[in-house]
């Protein structure tokens, strides 16, 4: 992985972004997007649309449109309550394991700066039997940042104050690496990183790349960018789960692996039209390549993009990912990469007669 594309993929992860609290991420995608876009705007929603127009063309011709998402929100937490001796509540935002949670740290994302926390909740020689065998409710546990008091806590920490995982990314054996939120960034990673290897290219129709948020509670920001943009055609970046762990069923969820290429989807949410290019595209480069099926809607973009508006012609690519929803989410950066090139060759070969009608 190209240098400066791996600092930008390091500065994705160590920036936070809870679903509706995506203002500082999106600043690191805006400036990265600004130096291979002929327009790059943020709509009122929040979502960053960076846009490459054909040689001569602008926003005002009727050619069509393909857009690429990836969303930018993790899941995260929220203050709910601080109770009298400083400890702090939370609820979550999005989906998590409670489990996974328990001696973390964490940061508190407050208006006067970060605050190191830890959750936890009594020691085990403290739990009764049936505690333990219990698995607890966010009712259950805590955050502690080390507040004297309830007036320190509050003097500090605001209701809303949104919470993550303590962010960081750590390189791993055989070019892989781990971090919190792997699930989606890598999706934007992949995204703008399409359009860095567009620029200057001969492009026949207009590319718009999209960090889009909140798809961690409901695919929202794929769904209002989405109407906004218009497209012809839309591709959704998101992880897939690997399932080269132990104790995965391959029979239902498919024989995927780390490092050997994204995941090229297919089912009802995906066009044939746009899967049988992705997989021209990426016979073209000799990139290698796994393909799932999904039987129904997917949880990701893809779903709220193919029923925008009259319809879309949608692909979806996943990054195989290890342990999502977790602290410690492990991508292949090899994949991240092949992702990258497979799009920016299926952009390079769509031209204004195509056909999308299945």
């Amino acid at each position: 992985m190209q240098d400066h594309s791996h600092a930008f993929l390091k500065a994705l992860l160590d920036t936070p972004s809870a679903s509706g609290y995506e203002q500082a991420i999106q600043e690191v995608v805006r400036s990265w997007a600004k130096h291979y876009a002929d327009e790059v705007r943020t709509d009122r929603h929040g979502n960053v649309i960076a846009v490459r127009y054909p040689e001569g063309a602008s926003a005002t011709d009727d050619l069509p449109r393909v857009m690429l998402a990836g969303h930018c929100d993790q899941i995260a937490l929220m203050v709910q309550h601080i109770d009298d001796n400083g400890f702090i509540y939370v609820q979550p935002i999005g989906g998590w394991d409670v489990q996974v949670l328990l001696g973390q740290y964490l940061t508190v994302w407050t208006r006067k700066g970060p605050i190191t926390g830890v959750v936890s909740r009594r020691a085990i020689h403290l739990l009764t039997n049936e505690e333990r065998s219990k698995v607890p409710l966010f009712t259950d546990i805590w955050v502690d940042i080390g507040a004297k008091d309830a007036a320190e806590a509050k003097g500090l920490v605001e209701h809303g104050d949104s919470v993550t995982l303590a962010l960081g990314y750590r390189p791993m054996l055989n070019n892989m690496a781990a971090s919190p939120a792997m699930d989606d960034k890598v999706g934007v990673w992949v995204v703008m990183e399409t359009l860095r290897l567009l620029h200057g290219k001969p492009i026949q129709v207009p590319i718009y790349c999209v960090s889009t948020v909140q798809e961690e509670i409901g695919l929202r920001g794929a769904t209002t960018s989405a109407y906004g943009i218009r497209p012809t055609v839309g591709i959704a970046v998101d992880v897939c789960h690997a399932t080269d762990t132990p104790g995965n069923d391959k029979k239902q969820f498919g024989d995927i692996k780390l490092g050997d290429g994204p995941v090229l989807y297919r089912g009802p949410n995906i066009s044939p039209r746009v899967f049988d290019r992705l997989v021209d595209a990426a016979k073209a480069k000799e990139l290698g390549v796994q393909t799932r099926g999904t039987p129904r809607a997917t949880g990701t973009d893809a779903n709220a993009i193919q029923l925008t508006r009259e319809g879309v012609a949608t692909g979806l690519v996943g990054i195989p990912n290890r342990y999502m929803h977790s602290p410690v989410e492990v991508v292949h950066l090899d994949d991240l990469e092949r992702a990258a090139q497979v799009l920016a060759e299926f952009c390079l070969q769509v031209t204004p007669g195509v056909d999308w009608t299945p």
